[in-house]
Parts: C-alpha cells; structure tokens; sequence
C-alpha cells in the first residue's frame, strides 16, 4: 500500500480542506463539508467558482505537481532550487516541499500535516535527506514566499532597521537581494514604484537600503551588491493578521511556467471589471500604461494580485514588481498580448479601444485614465529622472523607448 499523508489547508486560520497524498506522486484537494455549506465562507480563489458563481467541489488528482492554485505558492526558479537544497527534497516534489514551507505562504493560507503527522518515507524522485529537522525546516521557510528572485520576508526592529527572523515565520516586510544576472535591479525597482506613487499608482511603503543592514542574513549573500528592495507587505496587517491574496496565475487555474501565456491584459481587466469596480479598472489601466511607458516586459499573470480585505470580495491589490527590463532585455515586449499585440508600440489608443470593447468596458474611462497617465508621467519622469538612484543605462533606455510609443506623441501633440 502506498504511503498517504494529509496537508489540512487553513484560510484566515480556519480549516477548509485538505491535501492528499496519495503514493505514486499523486495528490488531490478536497474542501470540508462545513466549508461547502458555510453561506459566508471566505473567498480561497475564484478559480474554485463555475461561471454561475458557485463553489466547484470535485477536482481530479494531479500527478508530481500540485494543483495550480497550490503550486503557485511556491517558489519558482532558481529559488526553488535553492529552497528545495536547504530542504532536502526533490524540487519537483511539491507536496512535500509545501509541507515545509506552509506556515508563511503568500495571503492568508497556511498548510500544516493532519494530526501531527510524520515525516512521510522519501518517493521515486529523490530521497528526502533528513528533511524533517527542525533547523532544516526554518532555514527554508526564511525564503518561503513565491517567486523568482531570492527575497524573504523581514520584521522592523525597534530602531528602524529590518532582522530575517530565526524562526522563518512572520514579518511585515519583503526584502528583494540584489539580482545574480542583471546589475542595478533593486535601485530599478525603487525608482520605477517611486515614479508609479508620484502619479496616483497605489503603491506599498518601500525602501532603498543598504544589504549589509540587514540583520541574520545568511552568509554570502551580500556579495550579490550593495542595496537592497524592500516593500512592506500588503497581505499583513500591522497585527500581523493575514489578509488573503490570490495572483492571477491562480484566477486561471494556470501554472507558473505558463504564467506568460493562457490569458492576456484584456482577459485580467475583465476580471476586474466584473469582481471589483471602475475604480480597480481605472488602477488597472494606470499601471497597464505606466509599465508600458517604462519598458517593463515582466508584468506576467503573477505579477497581477487580486486581495480580499473583508475575505469575499475581490479587488485589485496595492501594486509591485515594477522594474524596466528593457535597460536588461533590448527590444523586449510586453508580458501578455495588451489585446491583439504585445508590442509596447502597439499600445495605442485604438488597442485599449479594442481591449475596452472586448472586456466590455466603458471605453471613455480607458481613454482617458491612458491619457492622463502619459501626461503625468511625462512630467515627473523629466522631473525626477536625475534624482532617482536607477542608473544612467536606464535612464537613457526608457528615454530611447518613449520615443518609439505613439501615445506618447499624441499625447503631446
């Protein structure tokens, strides 16, 4: 008989469902009975609604990965690697790998093993190697949250500055490192969220500091550079409650190496149209145009959130990831089609015209938030660009790239 271990899923620290185990590298979700009756349970994902708007209940069992909206907890990349070493398991193993990092996933989702479970005997894909220590499990879980670039969450000490705490759990901050293959990527980053705020975008307290800063960092690490990225998480309260999030990767039931494909820009502003309001629409199309403005060809599905700050309905999260790659990627497009091309000289008035009529809505709204957006940013970026702590290669590339975008110039004329 194969061995079977159980994750029980909690939301908002109530338990909702379960992950099974179920040998071979299967596994497969199910929600609690009390959960599918609630009349008021809280939103997990609205992957988990048909198109009437009702909770989807029976879900078939996945092979080696986890189903979508789980696995993209996860870290991807060369973090997951980098994670799963510290863990000692295979990195294609997430259901064990979730196991270890589930006490500080992104929003309000915890995992945890059902009635204290042990450790589970290691599967076809590698042996665990003494996974179940504790000291292995915290390494790991100081680098729990999803995503690409080493970045880990951090607590504000009493004197201003920001500690890696040694349990792995909590904190309020994100601290992005330095990138391994693109030089300047934190001061980009700041300087691209400093412009968004001065514009109207909705952006979370962030920061510019010095690596060498930052307290228990493990060792090595601040010889990637010298600053560092640091953004105040928008799924923690200043209690340290947790406020549930869902990227749009898991709106679709998609998983992260699809993450630059299966939806476009039209396809998310419908989703917001229809979950939140023309407010969220407007914020969605200001920063649709701003990371058009600065070049950045990183806005994948994962790098559009939806939060639930009364835990059932959707809205637009607090902005991030706004860095210009093109300094990085000459020639780079954007992320996803805006909606028939992802050409970032394509984004012009008759595209969001088209987007606004295919996501049925109202096109004036798209128009003219576009068009005050250029405007803005127009101003600050010749403002500012000498001010900022980007470097002078991004400031000649996003100045190269104004240049070769219609709405700019009709913008101006």
């Amino acid at each position: 008989m194969p061995d079977v271990a159980v994750l029980t899923v909690h939301l908002h620290g109530e338990p909702i469902g379960t992950l099974t185990h179920l040998g071979g590298e299967r596994s497969v979700f199910s929600f609690h009975d009390a959960y599918i009756e609630s009349d008021d349970r809280p939103t997990l994902s609205l992957n988990f609604k048909d198109r009437f708007g009702d909770l989807i209940t029976e879900f078939r069992p996945t092979k080696r990965k986890l189903a979508p909206f789980f696995s993209n907890l996860l870290p991807e990349g060369p973090l997951r690697r980098y994670l799963s070493e510290l863990a000692g398991i295979h990195e294609q193993r997430e259901f064990f790998l979730l196991w270890v990092l589930g006490r500080d996933l992104p929003g309000a989702v915890t995992v945890a093993p059902a009635d204290s479970e042990a450790w589970p005997s290691a599967g076809p894909l590698g042996e665990i190697r003494h996974a179940s220590t504790a000291n292995t499990h915290e390494n790991a879980l100081r680098f729990s949250l999803a995503g690409v670039q080493l970045k880990f969450s951090a607590v504000a000490d009493a004197t201003g500055g920001l500690t890696i705490p040694a349990s792995g759990v909590g904190g309020g901050w994100i601290v992005k490192l330095p990138s391994q293959q693109y030089r300047g990527v934190p001061e980009n980053e700041f300087s691209m969220m400093t412009l968004a705020r001065m514009i109207g975008i909705n952006v979370p307290a962030i920061d510019l500091v010095d690596v060498k800063a930052i307290g228990n960092l493990p060792s090595g690490v601040d010889r990637l550079g010298d600053k560092a990225f640091v953004i105040e998480r928008f799924d923690r309260r200043d209690d340290g409650a947790s406020v549930h999030i869902e990227d749009f990767a898991q709106v679709y039931g998609v998983y992260p190496e699809d993450k630059y494909k299966k939806a476009s820009y039209r396809n998310i502003a419908s989703v917001i149209a229809t979950e939140s309001d023309h407010a969220d629409v407007a914020e969605f199309i200001r920063r649709l145009t701003f990371n058009t403005l600065i070049g950045n060809g990183d806005m994948h599905l994962k790098n559009w959130s939806l939060i639930y700050t009364d835990q059932r309905r959707a809205r637009l999260s607090p902005a991030y990831d706004f860095v210009s790659t093109i300094p990085y990627i000459p020639g780079d497009q954007a992320a996803l089609n805006f909606s028939r091309t992802r050409r970032f000289d394509g984004f012009t008035e008759d595209e969001l015209s088209h987007l606004a009529a295919r996501a049925a809505l109202p096109r004036k709204l798209v128009t003219d938030t576009a068009r005050e957006t250029v405007e803005l940013f127009v101003e600050r970026w010749q403002k500012e660009k000498a001010h900022l702590p980007m470097g002078a290669d991004v400031v000649e590339a996003v100045d190269r790239h104004l240049e070769t975008l219609p709405i700019v110039g009709a913008t101006n004329a």
